[in-house]
């Protein structure tokens, strides 16, 4: 891992890394182990890429969580997941404000179980004046989601007369995004070998480097995190321009 850590270029990193843990149950069943066992074990992964990520400099960090479509999954597993979710940040609210982590939540925290938004919230405070690497949580979040309530509050806008229809451009669509204070990520990463980003970001990732592993959630660990970050640095960022025209503006 050390030689991994070597070989990154601190100066090309990616400012904002989102992931997609993917994996969690069908590793539980590889184990012959019950899904929950898979999230409960996704757990020691989400803590060593969290580390990971502050020790080498990465500004923001988006784990999606839970989306809007798991609601739909059998009732054993939600409860379970809100009950790791609202365990897990108990446990780990003064660890990340002693390492200096921010934490954020984006997607409709009103589905939450009552209990679980009063963690997250005594989370929320208990690190709001952090200034190190901002940990955003996406739960109960989608993509769809979101640009639906952003294209919403914006028509709310316009038929107020509080914004003018040719006033609307990628700027004020931005600031109605979950995400209006970070920066898109630069690098999207989803774990256990699906080839799709799920309804994430959906907006956010438009120019997003996306890397894909087969390695399971439960089993992804710094070295896998630093592998992706080396694929990223070997990517040429181009954002629709040619080869040349970005040799030529550097």
């Amino acid at each position: 891992m050390d030689t991994l850590i070597n070989q990154i270029d601190r100066e090309k990193l990616p400012k904002h890394i989102a992931i997609i843990m993917d994996g969690n149950g069908r590793w539980a069943q590889e184990q012959g182990e019950d899904r929950l066992f898979g999230h409960y074990h996704g757990v020691e992964s989400v803590r060593d890429i969290v580390e990971g990520c502050a020790e080498i400099g990465i500004k923001f960090l988006t784990l999606y969580a839970f989306s809007t479509e798991n609601w739909d999954r059998p009732e054993y597993e939600v409860v379970g997941l809100m009950e790791l979710l609202v365990s897990t940040i108990r446990k780990e609210a003064e660890t990340l404000h002693k390492n200096n982590i921010r934490l954020h939540v984006i997607g409709d925290m009103s589905m939450l179980p009552a209990y679980a938004q009063q963690e997250l919230n005594e989370a929320l405070e208990i690190t709001s004046g952090n200034s190190g690497l901002n940990l955003v949580m996406a739960l109960s979040y989608s993509g769809r989601w979101e640009l639906l309530n952003a294209v919403k509050s914006i028509a709310n806008e316009v038929k107020n007369n509080r914004l003018p229809v040719e006033a609307i451009d990628q700027d004020v669509l931005q600031k109605y995004l979950c995400t209006s204070d970070f920066p898109d990520p630069e690098l999207m990463i989803r774990t256990s070998g699906e080839y799709r980003i799920s309804n994430f970001l959906l907006y956010q990732l438009a120019y997003a480097e996306l890397y894909f592993t087969n390695v399971r959630w439960p089993e992804f660990r710094k070295n896998n995190l630093y592998e992706a970050i080396l694929d990223y640095q070997g990517r040429e960022r181009r954002f629709g321009k040619t080869s040349r025209q970005i040799e030529d503006a550097k």
